[in-house]
């Protein structure tokens, strides 16, 4: 070979070292070789070099020690044995500090370097960069964690699966389906799916469906639980799973039943209440009149019960009421309707009957056990009933006419003393001689200026301070003396005396507050109660503003108290109404809560201020249970809907004490203050500010 040959030669190789060199210092791999014994860098490529802070001409000849640090060196000294002495390769993971201050993760091989006689002469150091990985594996790492504590913490219960088939469930969930977290997994989910839940389930997870919907899940021992489940679709771990929230509903739907209950049923007997059995009644004629058939209605009255109450308090007069209703319900059929019209009045619906024999049997079951003696404080009480019957097709065909009839019988009956019954008669209608008697002195009461506004005090709990008056009416009749509305309301009420009784009484409440207040006698609200008819007229805001203007006080020295029936019969009317009547600065107040049938959602909706708790459930505190949960509710209700609550008929210390723990922001009835004259209530009020 000649000499041009050989120069082209090393040319060549030359060239083939920089391409491979270039090659070597592009490669995302540090590559370095040491020589064996001295442990002395002879070749290092860029990245290599640069790792430690070298060039890739300074690093040759340079100890292994004095490139990656004495700690490092010594730390390895095992995999150099291993490629040295045993020539096998080593692989190992460390940690080095970046040029940027940063941790890093490297994978570290080691590869022995031998020459043609097998014999070790060097060492290949290949080191990759796994920095990315060990991050991403320490925030999985975290994620799982987070997750874990998440699932261990709430109190709800949560199942994965992946297409069906469970891979983790957390405790909250075991302990409502009765499973260890290790009989779940593994297991198809729909096995603990009620089996009439199973379709609509299975269609929400193959559509991937997200959404929150109630359905039903299965107990070990067969119990089945109405649950609400939120499904997800959720990506965790490189791969889709799906994740439901399981929550229990049982507290919920009882909840929403105990509501129902009560606003279809008297909170006292648990009977239909009056809005519930009209509905009822109107069906049950429907029914009569495709089929020809007969029903009878039957209005139940004690005789003088208000004795009761008067004598022994109205605890006790409650207690003779639930034995009353107890025992009529024993006298009906499973098909009979029976409802507590309020007070001590009972209305009962008798279906498919043949005649008036049918009713005869009833009545007589009635007398018989009605008239019981009730013990109640070591005494034996007889109530007696007077009953009323009015009868479909022959007396009445709407519910309306029927009860009107029947109630008129019933005062019949009463007229005959005690323990008797009544059918309505056609000449009952026209000689309602009572009736008449009285609506001709109330609308003389009315020219006269016979009636009187009586005032009970509504308090602040906690310090006692005077928030308002309800403004009550009374009449002053010229020979029976002082009358409560009992007396004289319904019949203002079947006659159209009930507009201007109700006019007088606001305009007199509005002129007694621009009394008190221009005297200091109280700078407190006087509260009115609206009637139905009152409140439904036409233009009514307009009269309420036209009384203000008259009279020249402002809104804010009434409120108006409405009942739940009056709001109920046209919820969108009576918003606009009672929109009007905020404007001109007037409170707007629920009374009676809880008695009526107020649909929750409404609540929302209707402008008001106040709810005012029915007495009802007041009487029943601090020892009956339910009188305690349904007045709590409704005061953790108001406070949750941003409302003023007060309560009704406070009796007994204990009473005021529990309502004031449980946030009720005013307090009504005898502990406080009875009904009091316009004397009456100014000298109570100088007697408190004197105390």
């Amino acid at each position: 070979m000649n000499g041009r040959e050989l120069e082209a030669q090393a040319q060549a190789a030359i060239e083939e070292a920089a391409r491979l060199r270039l090659v070597a210092d592009n490669v995302p791999v540090l590559i370095a070789l040491y020589e064996a014994g001295s442990n002395r860098c002879l070749y290092a490529n860029r990245p290599y070099a640069e790792t430690f802070g070298f060039t890739t001409e300074s690093i040759i000849g340079l100890h292994v020690a004095d490139i990656i640090g004495t700690a490092a060196h010594e730390a390895i000294q095992p995999a150099v044995v291993q490629v040295l002495q045993r020539r096998k390769a080593a692989n190992y993971e460390r940690t080095l500090r970046g040029a940027d201050g940063e941790t890093q993760w490297i994978d570290v091989t080691l590869l022995p370097h031998m020459d043609t006689a097998g014999q070790v002469v060097g060492a290949f150091v290949l080191i990759h960069d796994i920095t990315k990985h060990r991050r991403a594996e320490a925030l999985l790492r975290e994620s799982e964690t987070r997750l874990d504590k998440f699932l261990h913490a709430t109190v709800e219960g949560i199942v994965f699966h992946r297409g069906g088939t469970i891979s983790d469930a957390n405790p909250p969930l075991c302990e409502l389906i009765g499973y260890r977290r290790e009989e779940l997994v593994g297991r198809y989910v729909m096995d603990f799916v009620a089996p009439d839940e199973q379709e609509r389930v299975t269609r929400v997870m193959l559509e991937r469906q997200e959404l929150a919907y109630e359905s039903a899940i299965v107990h070990r021992n067969g119990e089945r639980i109405p649950v609400e489940l939120i499904a997800r679709t959720m990506e965790y771990g490189g791969e889709t799973l799906r994740m439901n929230i399981v929550r229990d509903i049982r507290d919920r739907l009882a909840a929403q039943a105990r509501i129902h209950h009560l606003a279809h049923h008297d909170a006292l007997t648990g009977m239909l209440n009056r809005a519930a059995f009209m509905e009822r009644l109107q069906q049950a004629l429907q029914r009569a009149r495709q089929k020809a058939g007969h029903l009878a209605l039957l209005f139940i009255d004690l005789n003088n019960f208000k004795r009761v109450n008067d004598s022994l308090g109205h605890l006790e007069g409650d207690r003779v009421l639930v034995t009353v209703a107890e025992r009529v319900r024993t006298c009906l059929r499973s098909t009979d309707q029976v409802a507590r019209f309020g007070g001590d009045e009972f209305v009962v619906l008798l279906e498919d009957i043949r005649g008036p024999e049918d009713v005869h049997q009833v009545l007589q079951a009635l007398l018989n056990v009605v008239e019981v003696p009730v013990e109640t404080m070591g005494r034996a009480l007889s109530v007696t009933p007077s009953i009323g019957i009015a009868l479909h097709p022959e007396h009445g065909d709407t519910p309306e006419l029927l009860i009107q009839h029947a109630d008129t019988a019933m005062y019949g009956a009463k007229a005959r003393g005690d323990k008797q019954y009544q059918f309505f008669e056609p000449s009952m209608e026209l000689t309602a001689y009572n009736d008449l008697v009285v609506e001709t002195q109330l609308r003389e009461a009315l020219a006269r200026d016979e009636f009187e506004l009586y005032y009970q005090p509504q308090i602040e709990p906690r310090h006692g301070r005077l928030v308002s008056a309800e403004a009550l009416l009374r009449w002053r009749h010229p020979v029976r003396g002082l009358l409560t509305p009992e007396s004289f309301i319904a019949v203002a009420e079947r006659h159209p005396l009930m507009v201007p009784l109700s006019q007088w009484v606001l305009r007199r409440a509005a002129l007694q507050a621009q009394d008190w207040h221009r005297r200091g006698v109280a700078q407190a609200r006087i509260a009115v109660n609206l009637s139905q008819v009152q409140f439904r007229l036409e233009g009514f805001a307009d009269t309420v503003r036209a009384v203000l203007s008259e009279v020249g006080v402002p809104g804010e020295w009434l409120q108006l108290e409405l009942t739940e029936r009056m709001l109920m019969d046209d919820v969108a009317g009576a918003v606009e109404t009672l929109q009007q009547l905020r404007a001109l600065g007037l409170t707007i107040a629920v009374d009676d809560f809880g008695t009526g049938h107020t649909a929750l959602a409404h609540l929302t909706q209707l402008p008001l201020d106040k709810l005012k708790i029915d007495q009802s459930f007041i009487a029943g505190l601090p020892q009956e249970n339910g009188a305690r949960a349904v007045t709590r509710a409704i005061v953790q209700m108001a406070q949750g809907l941003g409302l003023r609550v007060g309560a009704e008929g406070v009796r007994r210390r204990e009473q005021w004490s529990l309502l004031q723990d449980w946030g009720c922001d005013e307090l009504q009835g005898e502990l406080v203050a009875p009904p009091l004259s316009v004397t009456q209530f100014e000298a109570w009020c100088r007697q408190r500010e004197g105390g």
